[in-house]
């Protein structure tokens, strides 16, 4: 919402500066987005006189200008605008000036031979408009040597304030100068509706879609003579970024940023009987302002004639319907609305425009009347013509809402004691009507005294989202100042405090901790993926009806397709090694599922004197990552098993799930399918993995104690093993066969060697276990090594192994 200090000032009267104003809305609630001064830019820019203008001698389109800037040392100036010529006075840059439109810095300089100092400037080039057909030019008793912004009125500050959905009050300039009366910054100036004296009835209009739009009022004026609208309107138009049309388009929008009451008016040359609000009929299409087209459906309010649509009712009007130069008949429409209906036909349409941002926040329904004679009254003061009587279709919704309050609930919820005269004169000052006061007898010290009791408070109709006591409290916390709210810490129990965090929430802490140990950095997404990436990696099965994006529709089935994006953007920023991971939730029917993700892409090792070539990430390196997370959340890793039937989104052979048991998967990883590194514009090898917190079994609770530590008497010992076993059998059945041949004596078994080539069989290949054997009591005896050693022989035979000679 932007709006200039002068036009603010409109409304309310004050004595208070730029930084006064501005603070206050912050302390308010009203956001500053920011503040732009235009005469900031144009300080060095001064009225000047054209003193005599002769043929460039080398330039036929040039010409030679002496310029007087109001110093008294006329300046030579070469220029190639048609319209300079001796006695014009224009805008001047002066040596130094920074152009607005380019950033040029203006300097002394020779334009095909001839010396010149500065520049006379167009319209464009100040940014102020956009014709460029030549240099400005001013009235002739202009003040030579002034600042131009100065005299034209520029040196005006432009202030935007965010909005928020809930305030549809400060959608005008003078709901937020109410505010700042409220906040004590001046008073709020009285708004002056004149009185219309309608000749001949109103037009026909009616609404046939009272949900849609439940009331319909419209006046017309014949005779009318559209032009350009006054200096004033533009200027303040122009300041916040709104194109100057035409007075009557002008006018409408110009009430719509100063009132927050949207209006359109329609040329009723271009209307064949009498204007109807409807829903629309499936198969209608309207060409609407921004020169799209528009199909329509029976979930829309549409303002229609008796033969086409002329409106997408409170969103956008229709091109050939609008106020148009020659138009000399108007009808002026001033209708509500439902929010809700709004809402749902921009986003179906996709279309956002002014009118919809206010009318889906909701304008007050008690201002058809009053905003419909502004309108015409404005109309005729700039137009002419000759207003009819109007006519009310319908009826707003403006019944008058009451909230039972006491003053001292302001102290109860929000902690801030204010007296209650001062509660009521801010509650009137934002409109609020205060009556009905009661007041109870309480003793003090044993006297009677008269305590405040309840009030009646009457919301105003422009405050929807006032809905009971406690709004009432935050509109009084929020003029007084949230900084006025005082610390008060919570009351403590005594002793050591209890811990807070879940078990799920510290399994969570854990993996995070050891992810960001490894040199993993996490990455937080959004938690919604486009239906294009959700079908990559399985589908989701929950899409919204209302996303805020089509990138962002589908809730994610995988915690991937946002870590991938993630990589993408890093990599396209030279990053030569990603390593990222997320910690967060995928989403499906049965429920929400706790997961971690990582993706590992680019180099492992950069190239160096040691290792020569920058070396990849593969598989295994996903499969370690796995297995240190798994550890990290409690896993009994040593319990898992591999498979090969990984998801879709995984390269075959290269990728495997571990579980713990056929059907309890607790992660998968490996190499990602070349398709889907393809579709996020990934080269090269890309390793990623997934760890299921949720399917990972919990810990039996056995209080906060630790078990004592107690290390073993002796020292380990161990044995090498080396199997020939079928190309078929992986490493990791036959290491959990070695360990669980002796679960008493064995405490780990690791393979560390795989050897395929002269010796092995063809179609078998030669793994190497170290076997770690912890004793007791004694340590172990040539017999009872030899009985283990047997042990784990046999236990290997059970999978084809024989024990390699």
């Amino acid at each position: 919402m932007k709006f200039t200090l002068s036009w603010l000032k409109t409304h309310l009267h004050t004595d208070a500066d730029l930084a006064t104003i501005l603070k206050t809305l912050n302390a308010i609630g009203l956001e500053i987005e920011g503040v732009e001064n235009p005469a900031e830019k144009l300080g060095a820019f001064k009225i000047a006189k054209v003193l005599s203008a002769d043929k460039h001698p080398q330039a036929d389109k040039l010409q030679v200008l002496t310029v007087d800037h109001g110093d008294g040392n006329p300046l030579q100036v070469v220029c190639g605008a048609p319209n300079a010529r001796a006695g014009l006075v224009g805008v001047f840059g002066v040596e130094g000036a920074v152009v607005p439109v380019n950033g040029m810095v203006l300097k002394k300089t020779a334009i095909r031979g001839v010396e010149s100092n500065g520049m006379m400037c167009s319209v464009r080039e100040l940014e102020l408009g956009e014709d460029h057909e030549g240099i400005i030019d001013l009235p002739a008793d202009a003040p030579v040597g002034q600042v131009y912004a100065q005299w034209a009125g520029l040196d005006d500050p432009v202030i935007d304030v965010s909005i928020t959905p809930n305030r549809q009050d400060c959608m005008g300039v003078r709901g937020i100068a109410r505010d700042l009366a409220a906040a004590g910054l001046g008073t709020l100036n009285a708004i002056i509706v004149p009185t219309i004296e309608g000749m001949g009835p109103g037009p026909d209009v009616r609404t046939d879609d009272a949900d849609g739009c439940p009331a319909f009022f419209a006046r017309t004026v014949r005779g009318v003579t559209n032009g350009a609208s006054p200096a004033w309107m533009a200027r303040r138009l122009k300041a916040i970024g709104q194109k100057p049309i035409s007075a009557l388009v002008d006018i409408t929008n110009y009430i719509m940023i100063d009132l927050g009451r949207p209006l359109h008016v329609y040329d009723m040359a271009t209307l064949k009987g009498g204007l109807v609000a409807r829903k629309g009929k499936p198969g209608e299409q309207v060409l609407a302002l921004n020169g799209k087209t528009y199909s329509i459906d029976d979930s829309m309010t549409v303002i229609a004639d008796d033969e086409a649509v002329h409106d997408i009712g409170g969103i956008m009007g229709g091109e050939h319907s609008g106020a148009q130069d020659g138009t000399t008949d108007v009808l002026i429409e001033c209708a509500y609305f439902t929010p809700e209906r709004i809402a749902m036909t921009g986003q179906k349409l996709t279309l956002t425009s002014d009118a919809r941002g206010r009318f889906e926040r909701g304008v007050d329904p008690a201002f058809l009347d009053d905003g419909l004679s502004i309108a015409t009254d404005l109309v005729m003061k700039l137009c002419g013509g000759s207003p009819s009587e109007a006519t009310r279709a319908g009826t707003p919704p403006a019944t008058p809402k009451s909230i039972d309050y006491a003053p001292d609930q302001c102290l109860a919820l929000a902690g801030v004691d204010v007296p209650a005269d001062q509660q009521k004169r801010i509650l009137e000052s934002l409109g609020f009507g205060v009556g009905g006061e009661a007041h109870s007898v309480e003793y003090q010290d044993g006297m009677p005294v008269s305590v405040p009791g309840h009030w009646t408070i009457m919301v105003p109709t422009w405050r929807r989202d006032v809905d009971g006591w406690a709004d009432i409290v935050e509109e009084v916390v929020r003029i007084v100042g949230l900084d006025q709210v005082p610390s008060t810490p919570l009351p403590r129990v005594p002793g050591v405090a209890r811990p807070t965090a879940t078990p799920e929430q510290l399994v969570e802490r854990r993996v995070r901790r050891t992810a960001a140990a490894r040199g993993l950095a996490e990455a937080i997404n959004w938690s919604f993926i486009s239906e294009k990436e959700a079908a990559a990696v399985g589908g989701g099965d929950w899409t919204l009806a209302n996303p805020i994006s089509e990138e962002l529709k589908v809730m994610r089935p995988s915690l991937l397709p946002g870590l991938l994006s993630a990589t993408k953007r890093n990599v396209d920023r030279g990053a030569t090694s990603v390593r990222l991971f997320e910690l967060g939730r995928r989403y499906f029917k049965q429920g929400e599922r706790a997961t971690v993700g990582f993706v590992l892409a680019g180099e492992k090792v950069a190239r160096g004197w040691r290792t020569g070539k920058a070396q990849p990430f593969d598989a295994f390196d996903a499969k370690a990552e796995v297995i240190a997370l798994l550890a990290a959340a409690g896993a009994p890793v040593g319990n898992l098993q591999n498979f090969g039937e990984a998801a879709a989104a995984y390269h075959p052979g290269q990728s495997g799930t571990l579980r713990l048991g056929p059907k309890a998967i607790l992660a998968e990883y490996g190499v990602l399918h070349p398709s889907l590194a393809k579709q996020f514009g990934l080269s090269g090898a890309v390793v990623a993995g997934e760890i299921f917190l949720d399917a990972i079994p919990a810990k039996r609770r056995s209080g906060f104690m630790r078990a004592p530590y107690a290390p073993p008497p002796l020292q380990a010992v161990k044995r090498d093993f080396a199997f020939l076993v079928p190309e078929t059998v992986e490493a990791d059945a036959l290491v959990r066969a070695v360990k669980g041949a002796d679960k008493k004596n064995i405490v780990d078994a690791r393979l560390f060697d795989v050897f395929v080539g002269p010796g092995v069989e063809d179609g078998c290949k030669s793994l190497a276990i170290e076997v770690t054997l912890q004793p007791g009591e004694k340590s172990f005896s040539q017999e009872e090594l030899e009985a283990i050693s047997a042990a784990v022989v046999k236990g290997a035979q059970k999978l084809g192994a024989s024990l390699r000679g």
